[in-house]
């Protein structure tokens, strides 16, 4: 193992044994580098890892913290490596798009009985935002569909009221790889098909019909995945 991974488990292991709990600080620099019997460079190494998935975060000038440790928080490095992710070149993608397709659908069940009036309106003014955006053909920027899908599923995965759920997916499909997806999905002319997707979603949504949302939400990923398969 190497000697920064041996400083992030050594740091991990007193998170997890609860001698450091969120919102502690951690002893000095050089204080913690003997107790672990560890460089001063390698621990360095090991809190900047730490940092940038969320469990510590380091404040200039006051010191190092345990974060709240909230699975929302940890969850976000997901979107972070999913970024990096070659929709085209890396097989990644292809199982990423086949987890969403696991558990999109599963929360788009769960908002079918679990939705409120008011959200189903506030989901339908998303879905026309994007219509309209759709109607534009050419004239739409791409970073806005990508905007107001990712809106519309963000409201239909809250509505199941699950909040690592909902940053799970999040996380396998924030900004960048819909933007990505949505510019695949113009060049090749399926924008309206999407859309037609969306409207069924909203449709099964309304009439707590727990399994054509489900059943909507695999057929809307996996044409995704079609696409991305296809694709040159």
């Amino acid at each position: 193992m190497a000697v920064t991974d041996e400083a992030i488990e050594q740091i991990k292991g007193m998170i997890v044994s609860g001698r450091l709990r969120p919102g502690d600080r951690l002893p000095k620099e050089s204080e913690l580098a003997a107790e672990l019997g560890l460089s001063r460079n390698s621990l360095r190494e090991a809190v900047r890892a730490l940092s940038l998935i969320r469990i510590l975060d380091v404040r200039q000038g006051d010191g190092t913290y345990v974060t709240s440790l909230d699975p929302q928080l940890l969850l976000e490095a997901l979107g972070f490596v999913v970024d990096f992710v070659d929709f085209h070149r890396d097989d990644t993608a292809r199982e990423l798009l086949a987890v969403r397709r696991l558990l999109e659908p599963a929360a788009t069940g769960l908002a079918a009985s679990r939705i409120s009036e008011a959200e189903l309106d506030e989901l339908a003014g998303r879905l026309d935002e994007l219509d309209a955006l759709g109607a534009l053909g050419d004239e739409a920027s791409v970073e806005e569909l990508a905007a107001a899908d990712l809106e519309f599923h963000r409201r239909v995965v809250r509505a199941a009221g699950n909040t690592v759920l909902g940053s799970l997916l999040d996380g396998l499909a924030g900004p960048a790889a819909r933007v990505r997806i949505w510019r695949g999905l113009a060049k090749e002319g399926a924008v309206g098909h999407a859309l037609d997707e969306h409207r069924a979603i909203l449709a099964a949504l309304r009439d707590r019909d727990a399994e054509a949302a489900r059943s909507w939400a695999t057929v809307h990923v996996a044409g995704v995945e079609r696409w991305l398969r296809d694709a040159p």
